[in-house]
């Protein structure tokens, strides 16, 4: 190969090499373009052959590795001294060996340290030499060349932790089989960052919040989890002081403690499953905000984040987050023109509805005892659920005189007014505070926890046809009831506190709720009678058959049994 195309083939930095490629050029070096000094000014003197060029492939590496080695010709003149490896020192000798060494490890799978140190380097010419001396071997290549291994993606080292952060932030308060829902999470979150905070609910037992818009209307209500009756941040002194005074009176037996906003997310999938339309849409997301109850540690190191951001910006960008820690929690759509069950029963006492109206209040009734029933809801007062009523208003149409009659009155010179349009009435339920559902065992302490709509006139009246069809088929069908078992496991296993056999638990009793609200509808009962029902429990038995899907209806079997033990209190 001639000195010519070993000059012409020698590719830059950042053509990657696909060979390894050796080229010792011969000839005079005036032949090939490259520029030589003769050594100490003599025509005479020996003169460097063109440089040898190693192109070495590293695998993963997207820069070729050059490595130029002039080597001098063997003609020389008198009084010049030609080093070679006889006449070099000891000490000259394994420096070259060194060197050689780090060549030869671009190969060998050396450490991102030499490779830094040996790319594009060239052996240095012999003592004696005259031109631009090449660089060495063991000094870095130009960052522009070679960038630094640390900042190539598999090696970002302290950076990796951070992206994974960015990434979580990202994917929280997403739902992407719900956009209508996420977009209502992300006007809250505009609303935070505009000033506009979520307002506390002063009644209750627990720290619940108002959650608004950019425009301040309300949209949801928000219950973050270390804030419930039972959890260490609860801004009620009321609750404080009972579990202070009267701790063995305290919570509920049997309820999992700090799964309230849990029960919240869980009742409103059943609501969806079964189709009732009772509870407004639930589920769990993070929000942070000011006025909710943090330690006091969380507060001071926000304000200090933000202190030190404000004054040195290149250091606060490092922090994760500036603000205050995201709480977990239930957030609840809020619904508007409802009222307490209690305000509106009174009044349709004294004020008894229509006929028709009657009706639909019955069908909506029974679609909350359905729900409240599967999911044993041990809080459900007439103060809890809501009714949206809307009475018959008369509505004048003076502009419109061509569609008859009934829409058009006498003529105004008779002096009387026209007839007016009946907009018929309308009323809707809404089951809010969910938070005590799904206990992993029935009521056998102290008190009962009953369903106070049992006392109602409108429980005494068997289930309609209208329920029967809606729940029936579905209740009836194990694989359905299995199906809504696993969601609720896919659920609650998110929180961190999850306890899979507790969680069998709350399964057996919801399942043994089923079972009797089947049967119930199947005999036309009441829900008066259906509450009368001996509690049954169904246990999945403790032998697995089979564990396929395919074959679950034939592989899961289950057990039921009767709770003997009875409540002290049987009416609270």
């Amino acid at each position: 190969m001639s000195s010519g195309a070993s000059s012409s083939n020698m590719p830059g930095p950042a053509s990657p090499p696909a060979q390894l490629l050796v080229d010792i050029g011969s000839g005079r070096p005036e032949s090939n373009g490259l520029d030589y000094a003769p050594l100490d000014g003599q025509d005479g003197a020996p003169t460097l052959e063109p440089a040898a060029t190693v192109i070495q492939s590293i695998p993963g590496d997207t820069h070729p590795v050059d490595v130029h080695v002039s080597i001098l010709n063997e003609a020389s003149t008198s009084g010049v001294r030609i080093p070679s490896y006889q006449n070099q020192t000891a000490a000259d000798i394994e420096s070259g060996r060194s060197r050689l060494d780090s060549v030869g490890s671009f190969s060998s799978g050396a450490s991102d340290e030499a490779l830094l140190s040996s790319t594009s380097g060239t052996v240095s010419a012999p003592a004696g030499t005259v031109g631009p001396a090449p660089a060495s071997p063991r000094r870095p290549a130009p960052a522009s060349h070679f960038p630094r291994r640390e900042n190539l993606p598999l090696l970002r080292g302290r950076h990796h932790a951070r992206h994974q952060y960015e990434e979580i932030d990202e994917h929280l308060n997403n739902f992407p089989d719900d956009p209508h829902f996420t977009e209502l999470i992300r006007q809250a979150e505009l609303a935070i960052d505009n000033g506009i905070l979520p307002e506390r609910i002063y009644q209750g037992s627990s720290g619940s919040y108002f959650v608004k818009n950019p425009d301040g209307k309300v949209i949801g209500v928000f219950k973050p989890k270390d804030e419930e009756p039972y959890g260490r941040l609860n801004p009620k002194w009321t609750k404080w002081m009972h579990r202070l005074c009267c701790p063995c009176c305290f919570g509920r037996s049997c309820l999992i403690p700090n799964q309230g906003y849990m029960s919240e997310a869980g009742a409103s999938l059943v609501d969806q499953k079964l189709g009732l339309d009772v509870v407004p849409k639930t589920k769990v997301v993070n929000l942070a905000s000011d006025t909710f109850n943090y330690l006091r540690i969380d507060i001071e190191k926000a304000r200090a984040k933000r202190m030190v951001y404000e004054h040195f910006p290149k250091v606060g960008k490092r922090f994760h987050r500036l603000g205050l820690p995201p709480k977990v929690g239930s957030f609840q759509t809020f619904v508007e023109g409802y009222k307490d069950a209690d305000q509106l029963l009174r009044r349709f006492e004294v004020e008894p509805l229509s006929e028709a109206v009657s009706k639909d209040f019955q069908f909506r009734f029974e679609q909350l005892v359905v729900l409240d029933y599967i999911t044993r809801n041990t809080d459900r007062g007439n103060d809890n659920w809501l009714i949206n009523y809307e009475r018959p208003d008369l509505k004048s149409d003076n502009s419109s005189t061509t569609t008859g009659d009934a829409e058009a009155g006498p003529s105004s010179g008779s002096g009387v007014e026209s007839w007016g349009l009946v907009e018929p009435s309308k009323i809707d339920i809404a089951a809010i505070d969910n938070g005590l559902s799904f206990p992993f065992k029935h009521p056998d302490s102290w008190r009962t926890y009953p369903y106070h709509w049992a006392w109602l006139p409108y429980a005494k009246v068997p289930f309609s046809k209208k329920v029967k069809d809606l729940v029936l088929p579905k209740l009836a069908d194990m694989n359905f009831v299995q199906d809504l078992c696993d969601e609720l496991y896919n659920l609650f296993k998110t929180d961190k506190g999850f306890d899979r056999h507790l969680f069998e638990k709350q399964m057996s009793v919801m399942r043994g709720q089923i079972l009797n609200l089947t049967q119930a509808l199947k005999d036309g009962k009441s829900p008066l009678q259906l509450v009368q029902m001996p509690v049954v429990i169904v246990e999945r038995s403790r032998g697995h058959v089979g564990t396929t899907e395919r074959f679950r209806s034939f592989s899961d079997t289950f057990t039921q049994r009767f709770q003997s033990k009875s409540p002290f209190f049987s009416w609270c």
